[in-house]
């Protein structure tokens, strides 16, 4: 489900932003997860996907690594979606207008991978459009937490695909694991460790972006892995950034007030 993206490092990393499903997964019942987005990026290297998540009507969480470094940029977000393929009445699309990537993002070591992007028009909540909840600021999760992940990614290390929402549950692991897989790109305060130690369930490239929800809370982002191993994945952890979210949702509601000279 996340897109992999080759990395200036030793070991490789890959962002999962643009193309993929979920692995070892199961299909999600049909509009279970109204926070769900899917999107479809356009730029002058070509079409990518990602996955994403609605936290206000106004605003959808995602990876920042989903557009990071793309010229000619046009995002369209689909809200409301089971299968993808097909033009489902509970779908919504809106097609982006402004989007926010954290100044501190890093290309090389996928640091800050966040990004917010504003509806304009607000979506409109219905049984099959919801946003999740958030974690407080530095709310943390337990080692050997059950979490839930889904998108519309490869469903297979061969490019298997779908066009239907996939999901899997994952299991909050370790820092040391990933701190021993990934080095010092791994950031304990601002990155989740995360995966199935059995090595048959991951998130995959097209996936990037989405939600890793725990306990009813979105607590993570779908960030990168290992180019070559489905196990562990990284996860941007949501709490650590609640204030630079709540920092820029007041930006945006801002920019909608009559006579705004920010409003567009």
């Amino acid at each position: 489900m996340l897109l992999l993206l080759p990395l200036t490092s030793a070991f490789l990393l890959v962002s999962w932003a643009g193309a993929g499903r979920i692995i070892g997964g199961r299909v999600a019942r049909p509009h279970s997860r109204g926070y769900m987005a899917y999107l479809s990026i356009g730029s002058k290297s070509g079409t990518s996907i990602c996955g994403g998540f609605l936290i206000r009507p106004y605003a959808v969480l995602s990876a920042a690594h989903c557009v990071a470094g793309k010229t000619g940029v046009n995002i369209t977000v689909t809200l409301g979606a089971h299968n993808i393929k097909k033009e489902e009445l509970s779908q919504q699309k809106f097609h982006i207008g402004r989007w926010v990537i954290h100044p501190n993002y890093s290309g090389d070591t996928l640091a800050n991978d966040i990004m917010l992007l504003k509806l304009k028009p607000k979506a409109k909540l219905t049984k099959q459009v919801q946003c999740v909840p958030l974690p407080r600021h530095n709310e943390h999760i337990k080692k050997g937490t059950r979490c839930k992940v889904a998108g519309w990614g490869w469903t297979s290390t061969t490019r298997d695909k779908t066009s239907v929402l996939m999901e899997a549950d994952l299991k909050v692991q370790s820092e040391d694991i990933c701190e021993k897989s990934f080095k010092k790109s791994y950031l304990h305060e601002s990155m989740i460790c995360c995966g199935d130690e059995d090595g048959k369930k991951s998130t995959s490239r097209g996936d990037s972006g989405g939600p890793l929800v725990c306990n009813g809370k979105a607590h993570g982002i779908v960030s990168y892995g290992h180019n070559n191993r489905i196990f562990p994945k990284v996860f941007t952890r949501v709490s650590y950034f609640e204030p630079w979210i709540r920092k820029e949702l007041r930006k945006f509601a801002l920019q909608d007030l009559p006579d705004s000279p920010s409003s567009y």
